[in-house]
């Protein structure tokens, strides 16, 4: 029964909120308690017992009751450091890169000429999911260019749009999610081009550079006029910091200027900034994690490519994408069988038809995978 407040609920959200937002659903988390949490791309490790008690030690010293202050420049300085970033460039902080998706959006949300169309974001499919979400919230147009078969940048096909629709802003993830690949480095130089011609932005996504073989920076540093109209986003959430969220973007100085024009004031908290400038002090400990994750994918991948109507692509990043074979829908029945073992993935079989059967998982800890793989066996 509707209760005289429901009616007057309804009423307010028929008339204040946008009808697309009405439509939309909100990010889910899967709940994960008591599963080995193997879905989200997350660092599976832990600080060191001594980092622990040293950081904990150094965040209960903070002024938690005063704003950030210039303490967050310390840390834009050791990021810069720590990313090498390239002469002529500046760098921004965000709450994580979706914060930042989100101000790229709102800065370059232009009003339209009478007659024209309003901006458009493009980006290749199957991608990050943010990518559309923040030109839909922001009102924007997107255009997603399917990828090849075998998750490949589809370059005529990208070149083609953006000579079409003349986008804002053009996502290339380096690698992909959820495809974890890195695309050809001519097809990427290609894509740039044709997005400089049109005038748009280009970001390069490096979320899973602490797992990659190669970083679009070392393109802008080699070639700065081709890469004048390219900013690259990274995030420490794939550091070790996924619960920190911190996202950083780099690019030319007056293009990061003016963005940065419409960045909260003190969107990055005291906790986060200190949790991150303490990380990079300790950086090693998190490269020698990074190495131990690209030592498991390698071991993981070989034992995935063993099993029974399983094919796995070869990754970039801290997961794997496996397809499955057979009737029905196997990618939710895996999924079921993996689940029913305590074992949680991700199922991205509907995200795309590209995807159709297909599961993503995250690189654990050798006993994570050790679990994985015998809760896959157990579920073909």
């Amino acid at each position: 029964m509707t209760s005289a407040v429901d009616t007057t609920l309804n009423a307010l959200i028929a008339r204040r909120i946008r009808q697309d937002v009405q439509g939309m659903h909100a990010y889910a988390v899967q709940e994960s308690k008591g599963m080995t949490k193997l879905d989200a791309m997350e660092n599976p490790f832990s600080l060191p017992p001594e980092l622990q008690a040293a950081l904990g030690q150094r965040l209960g010293a903070l002024a938690l009751n005063r704003y950030p202050d210039g303490r967050v420049n310390d840390l834009r300085k050791a990021l810069a450091a720590y990313a090498d970033m390239p002469a002529g460039c500046d760098i921004m902080l965000g709450n994580g890169s979706d914060e930042l998706i989100s101000l790229l959006a709102m800065a370059c949300d232009v009003p339209p000429a009478p007659g024209q169309a309003k901006p458009v974001i493009l980006a290749p499919v199957p991608g990050f999911v943010m990518y559309a979400m923040s030109a839909a919230l922001q009102g924007l147009d997107f255009c997603g260019v399917p990828l090849t078969a075998d998750f490949a940048l589809d370059v005529p096909a990208m070149v083609e749009a953006i000579a079409r629709t003349q986008p804002a802003i053009v996502y290339l993830a380096y690698p992909n999610n959820p495809t974890a690949n890195l695309w050809d480095a001519a097809d990427m130089r290609t894509v740039i081009a044709a997005a400089r011609e049109a005038g748009s932005i280009v970001a390069v996504d490096e979320a899973y550079q602490p797992f990659s073989s190669r970083t679009w920076l070392d393109d802008m540093r080699a070639q700065p006029l081709d890469n004048a109209h390219v900013l690259l986003m990274r995030t420490l959430s794939k550091f070790g910091l996924a619960g920190v969220r911190l996202g950083y973007m780099m690019g030319p100085s007056a293009l990061i200027a003016q963005i940065d024009k419409v960045r909260p004031p003190y969107n990055v908290s005291v906790l986060n900034y200190e949790c991150a400038l303490f990380a990079l002090e300790h950086q090693d400990a998190f490269a020698a994690q990074a190495r131990e994750i690209c030592a498991q994918r390698a071991i993981l991948l070989q034992a995935l490519r063993k099993l029974p109507r399983v094919k796995a692509w070869d990754s970039d990043a801290n997961m794997v994408l496996i397809r499955l074979a057979g009737e029905g829908d196997p990618a939710q029945k895996v999924f079921d069988g993996l689940k029913a073992r305590g074992v949680l993935v991700k199922n991205v079989s509907k995200m795309h038809p590209l995807l159709a059967q297909c599961l993503r998982l995250t690189v654990g800890t050798a006993d994570e995978n050790t679990r994985l793989l015998k809760a896959l066996q157990e579920t073909l």
